[in-house]
């Protein structure tokens, strides 16, 4: 199981969402669904929540913003992980944005160890790119928030 946060915020031009673009070898040149929202595995005995805004932290190096969580419920990856989403409305410079890091044996079978960042990078996009380039998956995340901000209600919240 794994939590995440989907950021979003509201310009002129309307809705973005941020989204992140794995890091390692394995998709240096994948793009279109790829991207992810920041999340993580949950830990036995650690709250959805909790484990939402510490990944969120890891995989941008930048703090949660203040406000209000929306719960996003659950969906289910392909390979059948369970994750469990939260929107919150605010604002990130993608350009300061700094994943923590993972090790990994490459070139395979080579014996060397070597660091990559969890998410390269991040970057705000419109629904409609942002549903092309998400896990196909995470899609209803999307229309979820989109469903919420439309209705101007804010069902499932969570003070933070």
């Amino acid at each position: 199981m794994s939590a995440g946060i989907l950021l979003f915020r509201r310009t002129a031009d309307g809705l973005e969402v941020l989204l992140a673009h794995p890091g390692g070898p394995f998709f240096v040149r994948k793009d279109a669904g790829h991207w992810t929202i920041p999340k993580g595995e949950v830990d036995p005995d650690e709250a959805l929540v909790d484990v939402a805004r510490r990944e969120f932290e890891e995989e941008t190096g930048q703090p949660l913003p203040d406000g209000t969580l929306v719960d996003l419920g659950s969906i289910v990856q392909k390979g059948g992980k369970v994750v469990h989403a939260w929107a919150v409305e605010g604002d990130l410079d993608p350009a300061v944005a700094v994943s923590n890091e993972f090790e990994l044996e490459w070139p395979p079978g080579s014996g060397r160890r070597q660091s990559f960042p969890e998410i390269d990078r991040v970057a705000w996009f419109d629904p409609a790119k942002a549903r092309e380039l998400i896990k196909a998956t995470q899609v209803p995340l999307i229309d979820r928030l989109e469903a919420v901000v439309a209705a101007g209600r804010v069902s499932g919240v969570v003070d933070t």
